[in-house]
């Protein structure tokens, strides 16, 4: 196993070495990034594929490749801006008198990246964007559930960067909890809610700051006022990309009563047209592992034992149980209750409760008695009722009349609230999430402590100043 902590200190000492950062470097080191994707394309979404047991090919050039792409541009692109000195106001009159303030943002260090296995490119690279363009160093844990995607950062690494400038190390979780332990200068934790509490114990000893991409159940609610086919086309789109193994995948559905059955309708029927098969369906990803697949498998059980009705969308009669294959069509849960798993749990594969309401208010009601989710999504052409549902929930995010899209757009941030996540990145934002931005503060010549009387001893000007500060 790699010496974690000699790796560590081999980054911290380059890093101090190589100050102050460049804009020249930070962006070479984008430009490196980008040509270790874009350059071995192929060879990424071969080991998505072996690694998931069949991942869709064009997806993985979606979301792997072009989404990493995408960010390290945007950040190649604005780095100089973001760089910039900020010019801070001074008190009055300190600043008539020659005084100035600024806030100068400088990398913080080493930041360490622990990364999923969802989308083990992208969860790398979006967050490097943001983590190289402050000037930092980086170290990344990558998932033990996607092996080959891993060994091939490892052997790609070395020929774009030096180890002390980044790293990949991979293994289980003694691995990861000796990384999660040791002291970055900031650290970087995409998983399942439950792990994050875990990352973030380890991370306390050293009081290192933490940033927190994690779950939870994102909601869907479907306006009266909601265009049907279109909703419902887009939220199989998003519940089937990755065969739902997103954290921002809708996790379930409210719908007004009456339009229950339309709604129900319209997901089959888009379902049905994006994916006419599934087992030899080259555009469909498998589920990650075995144990996930069993896991998936109990909660649809559990749901149907409960009293659920479970609609299987399989336009094409196909024998799932026959296959060796880790595919799964879409299952549409329907009288879905609390005490079942699937509503208690988040999901992060192909099942989807929908649960009817009333009131819009209702809606509103159940998303709030949840904890608070990564993504929240509302369909519906209501002005008037969208209002109401962004300012009566509190999400990470919010996409209107779509699901998941807000995580690609670069200008905005991305991050979680509560159990669901803390902290943010993307675009500036990450920027400055990887950036200590340093308060500097240059005093004029003249001699403001006696002009101010704050230099003992203490007199008619002290009390003057007292004065003004006391009544403003």
């Amino acid at each position: 196993m790699t010496d974690l902590k000699s790796l560590l200190d081999r980054q911290c000492a380059a890093f101090f070495q190589d100050l102050p950062i460049s804009a020249a470097t930070r962006k070479d080191r984008l430009k490196r990034v980008i040509a270790m994707v874009a350059d071995h394309a192929d060879a990424w979404c071969d080991a998505l594929s072996e690694d998931f047991g069949h991942r869709s090919r064009e997806q993985s050039m979606i979301t792997d490749i072009g989404a990493s792409i995408g960010p390290l541009r945007h950040a190649l692109k604005h780095v100089d801006r973001w760089m910039a000195r900020e010019k801070r106001s001074v008190r009055f009159p300190l600043g008539l008198l020659g005084a100035r303030a600024w806030v100068d943002y400088q990398p913080k260090g080493v930041v360490g990246v622990i990364a999923p296995w969802n989308f083990p490119v992208n969860l790398v690279m979006a967050p490097l964007a943001g983590i190289l363009a402050a000037g930092n160093r980086a170290m990344v844990k990558t998932s033990e559930y996607t092996p080959r995607t891993a060994a091939l950062f490892e052997e790609l690494a070395g020929r774009y960067f030096a180890a002390d400038e980044l790293a990949f190390v991979s293994g289980g979780a003694d691995v990861g909890h000796a990384f999660a332990s040791l002291p970055f200068d900031h650290l970087l934790f995409t998983g399942a809610t439950g792990i994050g509490r875990h990352i973030l114990h380890a991370a306390a000893d050293n009081l290192v700051p933490v940033t927190l991409e994690l779950g939870g159940k994102s909601p869907v609610i479907v306006g009266r006022s909601a265009d049907i086919a279109r909703t419902t086309e887009r939220i199989a789109l998003g519940k089937m990309l990755n065969a739902g193994q997103i954290c921002l995948a809708p996790d379930y559905v409210l719908v007004p009563a009456e339009r229950e059955q339309a709604v129900i309708d319209g997901l089959k029927t888009a379902a049905s047209a994006m994916y006419p098969t599934l087992l030899a369906n080259p555009d469909y990803t498998a589920i990650i592992n075995d144990r996930h697949h069993a896991r998936l498998t109990a909660w649809i059980e559990d749901a149907r034992a409960k009293g659920a009705t479970v609609e299987v969308v399989n336009p094409g009669g196909e024998d799932f149980a026959a296959s060796s294959s880790r595919k799964m069509p879409l299952h549409i849960i329907r009288d879905a209750t609390d005490d079942m798993t699937v509503m208690q749990e988040e999901i992060f594969g192909p099942i989807l409760p929908v649960r009817r309401y009333d009131a819009i208010d209702d809606a509103v009601g159940e998303v709030n008695r949840r904890d608070r989710p990564l993504g929240l999504y509302y369909f519906g052409e209501d002005a008037a009722e969208q209002a109401r549902v962004l300012e009566r929930t509190i999400s990470g995010g919010v996409t209107v009349n779509d699901v998941v899209m807000h995580v690609s757009m670069e200008d905005l941030p991305f991050g979680g609230i509560g159990p669901s996540g803390m902290g943010a990145y993307h675009g500036r934002d990450g920027f400055r999430t990887f950036s200590h931005a340093k308060a500097v503060f240059k005093q004029s010549r003249l001699d403001v402590a006696k002009l101010a009387g704050l230099k003992p001893p203490y007199g008619k000007a002290t009390r003057r100043t007292i004065a003004q500060e006391v009544k403003g």
